[in-house]
């Protein structure tokens, strides 16, 4: 079934998402996101397998891994597969530049950065509205922890400086990631030096993993209402 697009900026989206899915070719094995953007790319990707292109992949979700098999494409474990040739996945910031990243406000982060670490390639498919200067200047950091003794965790992240949300769901309930962790929000605000605060929050017992992605991006494709720009590491 196709993915109907009312909103012209997630039409912009699916344009770049077709533009990365492009890149996977016959024999690869491929990394695939979560969320909206990678929807287009895993439509695109079931496109394409129906047409005749074989290749291998390891979704980052149940959910992407659920889109996946309803189009019959092959999934596969990191015990047969441990390197992923690309990795394509959205962003909800990424810092001009640097390329550096913040993901997880759909909940994958663990995963995916499990996935992007593995992979010879990692392309970023976002829209404009998602490039920023500094990260943190519109969304809060995402940051995996583990249930038991959770509130002493949060208190050594707010000692760094973070403001926090505990992530829930639709419903109103804790928010569960796939790994059954929760998500605690940090809001930082502007990040002077986004690596430094990665270092510090891995320090941190209970921490299970951030969303903040360093040195990790390859290549950004960006939905602009002019067209696709492709970003490198400056």
């Amino acid at each position: 079934m196709s993915i109907q697009n009312a909103d012209p900026r997630a039409e912009l989206k699916r344009q770049a998402a077709i533009e990365a899915a492009d890149m996977v070719k016959d024999g690869m094995v491929v990394g695939l996101g979560s969320g909206s953007t990678s929807a287009f790319m895993i439509e695109e990707l079931g496109r394409r397998w129906a047409e005749g292109l074989r290749f291998s992949a390891i979704p980052t979700s149940e959910r992407s891994a659920e889109q996946a098999r309803s189009h019959g494409i092959k999934l596969v474990t990191f015990a047969t597969h441990p390197q992923i040739d690309i990795d394509i996945d959205g962003a909800d910031e990424v810092e001009r530049g640097s390329l550096n990243l913040i993901k997880g406000l759909g909940g994958a982060l663990f995963r995916e950065k499990i996935v992007a670490a593995a992979a010879r390639k990692f392309v970023v498919v976002v829209d404009d509205s998602k490039i920023v200067d500094r990260l943190g200047e519109r969304v809060p950091v995402p940051v995996e922890v583990a249930n038991f003794g959770w509130t002493s965790t949060a208190r050594q992240l707010e000692a760094l400086g973070a403001k926090i949300t505990q992530r829930l769901d639709r419903g109103g309930n804790v928010f569960v990631t796939d790994g059954g962790n929760m998500i605690l929000d940090c809001h930082f605000g502007p990040i002077a030096d986004s690596a430094s605060l990665q270092r510090q929050l891995e320090q941190i017992v209970g921490v299970i993993e951030t969303g903040l992605f360093i040195g990790r991006t390859s290549e950004v494709i960006v939905a602009t209402a002019d067209g696709l720009q492709r970003l490198g590491v400056a």
